[in-house]
C-alpha cells in the first residue's frame, strides 16, 4: 500500500549511527517502474566509488563495481521495486556478491511477489497506523509544536478528521498540513465533510484530493506543473522556482516582493503541507512521494507530458508542458509530433540515465524554433555546437538553459530574446564570447555563467538592471575600467566570481565596482591570473574591493600584492563561515584571520612568501579573549617556505573548537605545533620533512595520519589516544603500543614490518582493516599477533608474498573478507 511509510521506516534504519558504524559502505538507489539495470548499477557504484563516476560501458561498470565492493560490508537500500524480472535482478545482484559476509540489502515495494523474486530472507509488512499513532502525527502538522490546547474546539472535528485517513501516515501529515492555517472550526468541519471523501479512485487517497481541493488557485498551478518531473526525480528548489517564473506563475496583485521571493514562499507553503519533501540521497535536493507525483499527474492532465520510455508520443493538442528521459541518441523522429502541438510551452530533458544524449541536430536547428511559444527551452548536456539563427523566433522564451553544451557562441539572434529572465551558461568549455549586443537582453535576471575561454564580458552589462544571479564578471584586458559597471548592479546576490583582475587598471575603477553596497552577496571570489607578477598598485585595487560585511564566504586566489588589505580579517565581518587564501606568492604575512569570531573553515595554500605563521595571524582587537573561537576546518597546503608556526603571545590555547587539521606539501616548517586542541577529531600531517615537534594535547582524535615525514620523524607522546580509530603512518617504529579501539592501520615503507607491528599489537583487541605499502617482510605476517578480529587487509608493492597467502589460507582469521588478486604485485583480502 502506498503512503503506509515505508521509505520513511527505511530512511530511520539507514540514517541510524549504529547502523553506520556496522558498515564499510552505504548506497541508496531509487529503483523506478522502469528497471533500468544501467542506471541502478551505476548508482551504487557512484556511492561506493565516487572516483568512478566517468564509466560508462555497461561490462566494465560491473566489473569496477565488484572491485569497489570486494571484502566490505555493504548495506544497500532499493527503494520503490515493481519489476519482477528475475533476470534483472540476478544480473544486477552478481557484482553485489563480492561484499563480505553480514552485508545486507533492503528493498521496499508495494508488490509482495517482488520480495519472492529477490529471495527476501525477511518480509516486514507495514499495516496502517492505529488511531492514537495517526492523531499524533496529524496534531504535530496541524497544531503548533503539537499542542491542542490553544484550540480544544478543533480537537473533536481533527480525530474524526484523523478516522478517514485510513491508518495512512501520508494522508495524516498532508492533511495536518492542509488545517495548520485554518482557525475557524467551520473551515475544519468542511473539510470533514467534503464529498471528496467519497470519491472512488484507487491511485488517489482522498486525503490527497481534499490537500489538493484547499490549496490557493496560485499554489495549484504550481504544483501540477510538477507533474513534469517523474516519479523520485530529485529537483532543485532554486530551479524550479525559475521555472515557475518562467511559466508566469509568480504573478501576485499588489504584492512589493520579487517574484523569486514570492516563489520561496509557494515553495515553502508546498513543502510545509508535504507536497514535497526532502531527498534521502541530497540534503540541497527534493522530491515528490509516489502517490503526490500520481496526484500532480491526475490535476494536470493533458497539459503536461512525460515521455519516459525513449520512443516517440502522440501528443495531445493540449499539451503545455513537455519533459523527457534522455537517451543516448534521440533522434529527429521522436519528437515530429510537436508540428501538431502549437502551444508547447516547456522543453525539458532530464538526465536520469546517466548516459551522453546525442539530440538531433535537426531537433535544435529545424523543430524548436517553430515552437514559437516556448517559455522554457533546456538543451543541457546536449552536444550541440551552436544555436540556430532563427532562435529568434521564440519572442516568449524567459529560461533557456545551454549548460554542458559544446556550443562555441551565442548568436546575435540571442540578444532579440527580450523577455529572457534566465539564462544559463555554466561548464560551457567551448564558448568563448558572449553577443556585443548582450545588454539588450534588459528583463534578464539570472546570468549562469561559467566558461573558462570567455576573455571578457561584454559592453554595458550594467544596463540589466534586474539582474541578481552574476556566477562570474571577467575583467578584459582592454577594459579594465569595466569593472565599474557592476557598480550598477545592486541587486547582485548569492555567488560572485570576479576573475582577470590583473587587467583592473586603477584603484578607482575598482572603488566604482561599489562592491561594498551589495549586501545580498553571500560569496565573493576575487581572481587574479596564475603567473600574474608583482602587482605594483595590488593593495591599492584589492583594498577598494572590500565587500559588505554580510558576506558569508570568501576566496582570494593568485592576488599578485605584497600586503593584504586591512579589511580583510577585520571583526567587522561577522558573518564570514568561509575563507580561502591561495596562490598569494608574494605576500611575506597573513592577515589577522584570528579576529573573525563566526569563521569555521579556513583554507591557505601556496603562499610561498610566508616564512612564519605567528601573532599577526591571530590579531590583536579580538572582541573574545581567544582567537579563532569558531574555526572547526583548518588546511595549510603548499606552503614551500614556512618555517615556523608560533602560538598566539606564546600563551597557547587557540583554536578551542578545531575538530579538523590538515599540514600538506610545508617541506620546511619545524619547531612546535599548536599544544593544546581539545575539540580535535581529525590530523593529518603529509610531507613535512623536517617537522620534529610532539604532537599536540589531543584527547577526541578518532583519524591521525602522519605520511612523508619520515627524514627526521615526529616525536609521539606517551599519552593515550582513547578515541582513535583510524591510523596511518610512514614509520610505525614510533609507536610503542596501539590504542585498543584501533579499527584501521595503514603503515608505508617500513623494513621488516612484522617486527614493528609484534611489538605494538599486543593489546589491540578491534583491528579490522590493515594496509601495508612499500613494505619488507622477513618472517610470516601471522607471527606478529594480528588480532582475529582483521576483515580486510591490502598489501602493495611488498616483498616476499608467498609468506602471506599461505598464513592467512589457514582459517586463523574468520572474518577475513575475500581474497582477491590484481594484476599489480599486491593481495587483496
Amino acid at each position: 500500500m502506498g503512503g503506509v511509510g515505508k521509505t520513511t521506516l527505511t530512511q530511520l534504519v539507514y540514517n541510524d549511527r549504529k547502523v553506520n558504524e556496522h558498515f564499510d559502505l552505504k548506497a541508496w538507489v531509487c529503483v523506478l517502474e522502469d528497471f533500468d539495470l544501467f542506471r541502478i548499477t551505476k548508482a551504487i557504484l557512484e556511492q561506493a566509488n565516487p572516483l568512478a563516476r566517468d564509466v560508462t560501458d555497461p561490462n566494465l561498470l560491473q566489473v569496477r563495481l565488484k572491485e569497489s565492493l570486494t571484502g566490505k560490508k555493504i548495506l544497500l537500500v532499493l527503494d520503490d521495486v515493481w519489476n519482477e524480472n528475475y533476470n534483472n535482478w540476478d544480473r544486477l545482484q552478481t557484482p553485489l556478491r563480492a561484499g563480505a559476509k553480514g552485508s545486507k540489502i533492503i528493498v521496499t515495494t508495494r508488490n509482495e511477489n517482488v520480495a519472492s523474486i529477490m529471495g527476501a530472507s525477511c518480509t516486514h509488512h507495514l499495516g496502517q497506523l492505529s488511531l492514537e499513532d495517526c492523531w499524533f502525527i496529524f496534531s504535530k502538522h496541524a497544531f503548533q509544536n503539537g499542542d491542542t490546547g490553544a484550540r480544544p474546539n478543533l480537537e473533536a472535528i481533527g480525530k474524526e478528521i484523523v478516522k478517514k485517513c485510513q491508518g495512512l501516515p501520508l494522508a495524516a501529515k498532508t492533511l495536518g498540513g492542509l488545517l495548520c492555517s485554518k482557525l475557524e472550526a467551520e473551515e475544519w468541519d468542511n473539510i470533514l465533510k467534503s464529498d471528496l471523501w467519497d470519491l472512488s479512485n484507487d491511485e488517489i487517497l482522498p486525503a490527497l484530493r481534499l490537500s489538493y481541493y484547499y490549496l490557493p488557485s496560485y499554489l495549484k498551478r504550481c504544483f501540477a506543473y510538477c507533474s513534469i518531473f517523474p516519479k523520485d526525480y530529485e529537483f532543485e528548489k532554486e530551479r524550479l522556482i525559475l521555472l515557475w517564473m518562467a511559466e508566469g506563475f509568480l504573478q501576485q496583485p499588489k504584492s512589493k516582493k520579487t517574484m523569486e521571493e514570492l516563489g520561496d514562499e509557494y515553495f515553502n507553503e508546498l513543502l510545509s503541507r508535504s507536497f514535497f519533501q526532502k531527498s534521502n540521497n541530497n540534503g540541497s535536493y527534493f522530491v515528490m512521494h509516489d502517490l503526490i507525483n500520481d496526484l500532480a499527474r491526475l490535476v494536470s492532465g493533458d497539459f503536461c507530458i512525460r515521455m519516459e520510455d525513449g520512443k516517440a508520443h502522440d501528443i495531445s493538442e493540449k499539451a503545455r508542458h513537455l519533459s523527457y528521459y534522455k537517451s543516448e541518441y534521440d533522434p529527429f523522429e521522436r519528437f515530429e509530433t510537436f508540428n501538431e502541438v502549437k502551444c508547447l510551452r516547456t522543453f525539458l530533458p532530464l538526465q536520469l540515465q546517466c548516459l551522453p544524449s546525442y539530440l538531433s541536430n535537426r531537433v535544435s536547428h529545424n523543430l524548436l524554433p517553430t515552437v514559437r511559444l516556448l517559455r522554457v527551452l533546456s538543451l543541457q548536456n546536449c552536444p550541440i555546437t551552436d544555436l540556430p539563427d532563427s532562435i529568434d523566433n521564440l519572442k516568449h522564451l524567459r529560461y533557456l538553459d545551454l549548460s554542458r553544451t559544446l556550443i562555441r557562441q551565442l548568436p546575435e539572434s540571442v540578444c532579440t530574446l527580450y523577455n529572457l529572465q534566465t539564462l544559463i551558461l555554466s561548464w560551457c568549455r567551448f564558448l568563448i564570447e558572449l553577443p556585443t549586443s548582450f545588454s539588450k537582453l534588459i528583463n534578464l535576471r539570472h546570468l549562469d555563467l561559467n566558461a573558462s575561454k570567455v576573455k571578457e564580458m561584454p559592453y554595458h552589462i550594467g544596463q540589466l538592471k534586474d539582474l541578481q544571479t552574476l556566477t562570474t564578471f571577467i575583467v578584459g584586458k582592454k577594459s579594465g575600467s569595466r569593472i565599474r559597471e557592476l557598480r550598477e548592479l545592486p541587486l547582485i546576490r548569492g555567488r560572485l566570481c570576479i576573475s582577470k583582475l590583473q587587467n583592473v587598471v586603477s584603484a578607482r575603477d575598482a572603488l566604482k565596482a561599489n562592491l561594498k553596497d551589495k549586501k545580498y552577496l553571500d560569496e565573493l571570489v576575487l581572481v587574479w591570473s596564475y603567473g600574474t607578477e608583482v602587482l605594483q598598485n595590488g593593495i591599492d585595487i584589492i583594498s577598494k574591493l572590500q565587500p559588505h560585511t554580510n558576506l558569508k564566504r570568501l576566496t582570494i586566489d593568485y592576488y599578485g600584492g605584497e600586503m593584504f588589505p586591512e579589511w580583510l580579517g577585520d571583526p567587522s565581518f561577522l558573518n564570514i563561515v568561509s575563507l580561502n587564501i591561495w596562490n598569494c606568492k608574494h605576500c611575506s604575512s597573513l592577515p589577522p584571520l584570528g579576529q573573525l569570531t563566526f569563521l569555521k573553515h579556513l583554507s591557505i595554500g601556496g603562499m610561498d612568501g610566508v616564512h612564519r605563521v605567528g601573532t599577526e595571524f591571530y590579531g590583536t582587537h579580538c572582541s573574545s579573549s581567544k582567537p579563532f573561537t569558531s574555526l572547526e576546518i583548518l588546511t595549510f597546503d603548499g606552503m614551500l617556505e614556512w618555517k615556523e608556526w608560533l602560538p598566539s603571545g606564546g600563551q597557547g590555547g587557540e583554536f578551542p573548537h578545531l575538530q579538523e587539521l590538515y599540514i600538506w606539501k610545508c617541506p620546511k616548517l619545524h619547531g612546535q605545533l599548536p599544544n593544546h586542541l581539545p575539540s580535535l577529531t581529525k590530523l593529518e600531517i603529509d610531507g613535512c620533512q623536517q617537522l620534529v615537534a610532539s604532537l599536540p594535547i589531543v584527547p577526541a582524535i578518532h583519524e591521525l595520519k602522519i605520511r612523508n615525514c619520515a627524514e627526521v620523524g615526529l616525536r609521539i607522546p606517551a599519552s593515550s589516544f582513547a578515541h582513535l580509530e583510524s591510523l596511518e603512518v610512514s614509520d610505525i617504529s614510533q609507536w610503542t603500543e596501539l590504542p585498543r579501539g584501533l579499527q584501521r592501520l595503514s603503515v608505508e615503507r617500513c623494513d621488516s614490518v612484522e617486527s614493528h607491528l609484534e611489538g605494538v599489537m599486543e593489546k589491540n583487541i578491534c583491528l579490522q582493516d590493515l594496509v601495508l605499502r612499500e613494505c619488507s617482510f622477513s618472517r610470516s605476517l601471522c607471527s606478529c599477533g594480528l588480532p582475529a578480529t582483521l576483515k580486510s587487509l591490502g598489501i602493495y608493492n611488498s616483498n616476499k608474498l608467498e609468506f602471506l597467502l599461505a598464513d592467512f589460507l589457514k582459517g586463523q582469521y574468520p572474518f577475513l573478507g575475500h581474497l582477491h588478486r590484481g594484476p599489480s604485485p599486491h593481495l587483496i583480502y
